[in-house]
Parts: C-alpha cells; sequence; structure tokens
C-alpha cells in the first residue's frame, strides 16, 4: 500500500466492484472520459474478475480516503514498456464529495512517486479533454507539462473537443512543500 496524508492506494478487491461500477454510471464523474458501451453490473463484475493481476505493463490502485477508509478513485499505470521506460496514467474520482480537497493530486504523487521510484519508469503520460479545466490543475499542481494538443478528436454532448496531452520525467515530480 503506498499512503499519503490523505489517501492510501491499494489493491483492488472485490468489495470494490459496486463502487467502480456506480462511478462507471454517474454522469458527472464520466464527463470526460471515453464512454464504451453499457454493461451490466454482473458483466462488470466479470470483466473487473477478469482482469490480470497487477503487472509491469498494467497496475491499478483504489484510492481509499484514510479519513473513513472508503473508497473514492482509482489510478492506474498502464502500457507500462521497460526498454523504453513509459506508461501512461489514468485516474478518476469517484466520489463527488471529496472532489476539490486533494485527494487526487495526492493520488496522482503516489502514484507518480511509484512509477519512478518502483517501477523504474523515466516518463509518465496523460491526455484528457481541452475544457476539464478542473483536471489541468491537478495534472500542473503534480508537475505534468503539456506537449501536445490533438484537435477535435473527443466527442461529447454533440461537440467536439480537442485532447491535451501532458507529460512528466523522472525528477520533475512536485513535492507537498516546495511546489517543486
Amino acid at each position: 500500500m503506498l499512503t499519503g496524508k490523505l489517501v492510501r492506494l491499494r489493491a483492488v478487491e472485490p468489495t470494490d466492484f459496486e463502487s467502480i461500477w456506480r462511478w462507471s454510471h454517474d454522469p458527472e464523474v464520466v464527463r470526460w472520459m471515453s464512454s464504451g458501451y453499457p454493461e451490466s453490473f454482473v458483466q462488470a463484475q466479470e470483466r473487473l474478475t477478469a482482469a490480470p493481476r497487477n503487472s509491469y505493463e498494467n497496475c491499478r490502485f483504489i484510492i481509499e480516503s484514510l479519513h473513513d477508509q472508503r473508497a473514492v478513485g482509482f489510478v492506474r499505470l498502464r502500457d507500462a514498456k521497460p526498454e523504453v521506460g513509459n506508461a501512461e496514467l489514468d485516474i478518476q474520482l469517484g466520489e463527488k464529495d471529496v472532489w476539490g480537497r486533494g485527494y487526487a493530486t495526492e493520488a496522482m504523487r503516489l502514484m507518480c512517486r511509484y512509477g519512478f521510484n518502483e517501477m523504474r519508469l523515466h516518463r509518465i503520460t496523460l491526455d484528457f479533454a481541452a475544457d476539464n479545466t478542473a483536471a489541468r490543475r491537478v495534472y500542473e499542481k503534480v508537475g505534468f507539462v503539456e506537449e501536445g494538443r490533438v484537435r477535435e478528436c473527443f466527442r461529447r454532448d454533440g461537440k467536439w473537443h480537442d485532447m491535451i496531452l501532458m507529460g512528466l520525467l523522472e525528477g520533475e515530480l512536485c513535492d507537498y512543500d516546495s511546489g517543486k
């Protein structure tokens, strides 16, 4: 487990399936995420149960609030390639009552620190819809830098949106105190 001041990152447990399913069906939570086809709770549970164990290529954790020990989201490093030291980061904070309270920022810092220190990554990347300003603030606090833009490749509410590409190199992770 990876523990900070607000959250702990821990392995996904079967008891988390209901929360994950609920988050994936909340329009506010998935607003800026690519949505797949609808699936039932049983289908989601089967998919999550069949998911491979955490590995170098795909390492996922539940974000658990230290305040009340409940699952509030998830974070993962995926598509990691040891040959080049790269991985992509995904995060979802599913419990809306913790939005804006530093949980996502701390979870990202913990996950990036894990990626750089334990997985020996050199680079972590992510992408997000350009209009998702809350996500951008979190990513910049952690130290991610904008590296590019893919124009009009994400559709939501009948409108096309650009996607922003950001990257964080080993040694660029901003810590809590100094902002660097």
